[in-house]
């Protein structure tokens, strides 16, 4: 079982290179989830409502083998694993373009108290029973990100309320507009496309905040790590560049 959902890339969407910025394929993927959760009767206001619970995206890990470019119709399916991670769910998708799959993406979801933040059990709704991708699920895991090389100091940001969302904290979306911007993907990007974006959600950011962002890079790869003025790690951040062989279409 599963669900679809279809995005037009447009102007707001894209970046200086005229290609899909990643913190829009981040937003097209979580529109698709909400989607799916919709379809499900678990969305978030369904689910306040009978378990007293939300929804938090904890990770999330996308693959593109072909850039998605200004104007562009690109469509997501999305299905989920089940309930049976305990406290969290995958949810995996497929990305096509004119009919034609052009990349994946794996995100995994908890369930937390709405009033205590803490985690309860996905397998004890009745929801998710006979509901799955069945054989479309994927294998992917998303284990917590480990930085391979050492980071250096790369800025701070100031979190306002243009970052946030209904609840309350930073949109997830945002946070690869965070990493790209500290690791100058303005420049780095020249004649590469984003290929490859890991990010996890370790804790909550408010408006008000300021974190501090350090990066390096291994290969292709470029790590991020955001810290909170506490010192610990808010988020972290993989960013997999590759070449453009292709021009854009119309170039």
């Amino acid at each position: 079982m599963y669900y679809e959902a279809t995005f037009q890339v447009g102007a707001r969407d894209t970046d200086l290179f005229g290609q899909c910025r990643p913190s829009a394929m981040m937003d097209f993927l979580q529109e698709a989830a909400t989607g799916a959760a919709v379809a499900l009767h678990v969305s978030r206001e369904e689910m306040l409502r009978s378990h007293g619970v939300f929804w938090m995206l904890a990770r999330i890990w996308y693959r593109l083998d072909a850039p998605v470019f200004w104007n562009e119709r690109l469509t997501v399916q999305t299905w989920h694993r089940g309930g049976s991670h305990g406290a969290s769910m995958y949810r995996d998708f497929d990305l096509f373009r004119d009919g034609v799959r052009i990349g994946e993406g794996v995100s995994l979801w908890v369930l937390a108290d709405a009033e205590t933040r803490k985690l309860r059990r996905v397998s004890d709704l009745p929801e998710f029973t006979g509901t799955t991708g069945g054989e479309r699920c994927k294998d992917r895991m998303l284990p917590k990100l480990r930085m391979p090389v050492a980071l250096e100091a790369a800025g701070e940001r100031r979190l306002w309320y243009s970052d946030c969302d209904v609840n309350g904290h930073v949109n997830n979306v945002h946070y690869a507009d965070y990493a790209c911007d500290a690791v100058h993907l303005e420049e780095a990007g020249q004649g590469c496309f984003v290929s490859q974006v890991q990010i996890g959600y370790l804790k909550e950011c408010r408006a008000g905040e300021t974190i501090r962002l350090s990066a390096g890079r291994q290969g292709d790869t470029f790590y991020v790590q955001g810290d909170g003025p506490e010192g610990k790690a808010r988020f972290d951040a993989a960013v997999t560049l590759s070449p453009l062989d292709n021009p854009q279409p119309g170039a």
